[in-house]
């Protein structure tokens, strides 16, 4: 599974041949500077996402968006006014040779340093998680990709997560998990400590990822997992098409969904969950507070 948490897991077929670096590079803030360039930019200023003396280990799939992620980060460092470091981290799960290749080429054309590492998640996925590997999949490539991060002695971990993402998990955590509950654009990391997990894609929408990479002509890691591969009826998919379908009536269906988690009227919901306490609006209701 070449991504984390539904990224990088489908393979873009580019319609040209790769075009030269330097091509490449100019597009992400030429081209794409009002759709990826900028929503890049916005998210890490209104998150505080990079800081000064930051050493940020970026977590590279190989998939269409740690790759953009990737070079989004380059471009900052040689544009940006902040002053913090590099590591491109991309571990090695259990890849076949020529998918493994694949990466290294990629990130070799591309001129991404990647250090690269090994693990066995799927071997281990096989044999423990017969009807979720996807979700047991992402919880132990984070957990290696935190790890990885520490040893390098880097304070942040970057994942590829867009805005598609957010929005999709907002809607599987409330049809199939009965709670309202979103992907922040960062976390503090509970078994790692010091280390925090950044999203500075959190307001790029995949289709514009889609275009840059299907521009550049470079061709992304599918998901590579045979796991994976024997389940029917992903639900994330299945979020996806709905939303889509939804969009052909209210275009923008997904900024509304966006937009719920930072408009929570907390005034009218029945119940909410603060460190992992519940508490129910019976608690304060008519000014007295109930035990």
């Amino acid at each position: 599974m070449s991504g984390v948490a539904g990224e990088g897991c489908e393979i873009l077929v580019p319609f040209n041949e790769r075009k030269p670096l330097e091509e490449i590079e100019r597009s992400l803030i030429k081209k794409y500077r009002k759709s990826v360039w900028s929503k890049f930019i916005k998210a890490i200023r209104e998150y505080n996402l990079v800081e000064e003396g930051d050493k940020i280990a970026v977590g590279i799939s190989g998939g269409k968006d740690s790759i953009i992620m990737a070079k989004l980060f380059q471009e900052l460092k040689r544009h940006g006014q902040v002053n913090f470091e590099l590591e491109f981290i991309a571990m090695d799960p259990g890849y076949h040779p020529q998918i493994k290749e694949l990466l290294l080429d990629n990130c070799n054309y591309l001129n991404i340093p990647i250090h690269t590492f090994d693990s066995k998640i799927f071997d281990i996925i096989d044999e423990i998680a017969k009807d979720y590997p996807c979700y047991m999949c992402a919880r132990m490539r984070r957990g290696a990709l935190y790890s990885e991060a520490e040893r390098l002695g880097c304070n942040k971990l970057a994942l590829g997560h867009h805005f598609n993402d957010v929005i999709e998990t907002t809607m599987l955590n409330v049809l199939y998990g009965g709670t309202f509950k979103t992907m922040l654009p960062k976390l503090k990391a509970t078994n790692f400590k010091g280390l925090e997990l950044i999203r500075p894609l959190y307001y790029v929408e995949e289709s514009y990822i889609e275009n840059f990479i299907q521009s550049s002509g470079i061709w992304p890691l599918n998901c590579a997992c045979m796991v994976a591969a024997k389940k029917i009826g992903n639900k994330r998919h299945e979020i996806k098409d709905m939303i889509k379908e939804m969009k052909k009536n209210f275009k923008d269906v997904d900024k509304s969904i966006f937009k719920a988690a930072e408009n929570v009227n907390m005034d009218a919901i029945l119940g909410w969950q603060k460190d992992g306490q519940k508490h129910s609006f019976l608690e304060e209701y008519d000014g007295e507070f109930l035990d």
